[in-house]
């Protein structure tokens, strides 16, 4: 755009061809054209500005995520163990086992824990209804049975036979544990008839899944019998 001071300087070197200008009035007149043609140069405040502007924006630093929180303990934070990749795993560990003790170690007491329940719970049910070894020794209710086998000497058996699976079991957690043998807690490779190992990994889980809830419903569900039969002082169903 042709500011009105180009105007003029135009309008004065038209005025050379009537004779009016000279020499040095030209010279003047042709730079105040070339000045007023000419785009400005920015303001120093201008420039600085639009070098700001050139850098880039740093971004914001971004906001920590907040910690999980148990799915069974919504109210507790998740530990640090129980990071869900093993089955069965809710977050589930208020007392905070999970932080001193290896998991593997952990699951393996809770696998063994729940088939001995789930046994026992059976077995107290089946010989309080009348299922009951032929013998005097044993016709005594479930909650009578242990100070039978104790003044009968049976419980030195059981202890001797316990034993030998505990030892086994040993072996095993020692293998799992420190030898890193990829074994899986729980698993004594019990698949008689090899239907387990055709199965796909997701109805492995499945099954597994199964076995652990039943076995934690039958530890809670052996408490309950024991205390229902001390209490009451009757066989089951009291």
């Amino acid at each position: 755009m042709i500011r009105p001071v180009a105007i003029f300087a135009m309008a004065l070197l038209a005025s050379q061809a009537h004779g009016f200008t000279t020499p040095l009035m030209k010279k003047r007149a042709m730079g105040v054209v070339r000045m007023a043609t000419e785009e400005p140069a920015p303001a120093a405040e201008a420039v600085a500005a639009e070098a700001e502007d050139a850098e880039a924006v740093p971004e914001p630093e971004p906001v920590p995520a907040g910690p999980t929180m148990s799915r069974s303990l919504p109210f507790m934070e998740q530990p640090e163990g129980l990071d869900g990749t093993m089955v069965g795993d809710a977050g589930f560990d208020p007392m905070g086992f999970s932080s001193t003790f290896d998991i593997r170690w952990l699951r393996e007491a809770e696998v063994k824990h729940g088939r001995v329940c789930m046994l026992a719970t059976v077995g107290f049910i089946a010989t309080d209804l009348g299922l009951k070894l032929p013998g005097d020794v044993h016709q005594v209710s479930s909650v009578a049975a242990h100070d039978a086998a104790v003044q009968s000497g049976a419980m030195a058996q059981l202890l001797l036979w316990i034993g030998v699976a505990e030892v086994w079991g040993a072996i095993a957690i020692k293998e799992m544990i420190l030898d890193d043998s990829g074994r899986m807690p729980g698993d004594f490779k019990l698949d008689l008839d090899g239907s387990f190992a055709k199965m796909s990994d997701e109805e492995k889980a499945t099954m597994q899944l199964k076995e652990l809830k039943n076995g934690r419903l039958a530890m809670i569900a052996f408490g309950g019998l024991v205390t229902q039969a001390v209490l009451s002082g009757k066989p089951f169903p009291f």
